[in-house]
């Protein structure tokens, strides 16, 4: 398997890059966030019970549309 130096070098470039963009102190002035205001479990149980009907419903599509054996 033959390392291609470029896409190294490309790869090793943007991380090192994000990292240390990242990695820098707040702005003078930075006001940290508060408290959301919208819970995040609010709808949890509402998108919980849409995945798993909708997961059903994909199973019982997949195996109306199954072809028979000849």
């Amino acid at each position: 398997m033959k390392i291609v130096p470029k896409k190294v070098f490309c790869f090793l470039a943007i991380t090192i890059t994000s990292v240390v963009s990242a990695s820098g102190p707040p702005p003078p002035g930075h006001i940290p966030p508060g408290p959301d205001p919208i819970p995040i479990d609010s709808g949890l149980v509402f998108l919980f019970a849409a995945a798993i009907s909708y997961s059903f419903y994909k199973i019982y599509q997949m195996k109306i549309n199954k072809k028979a054996p000849m």
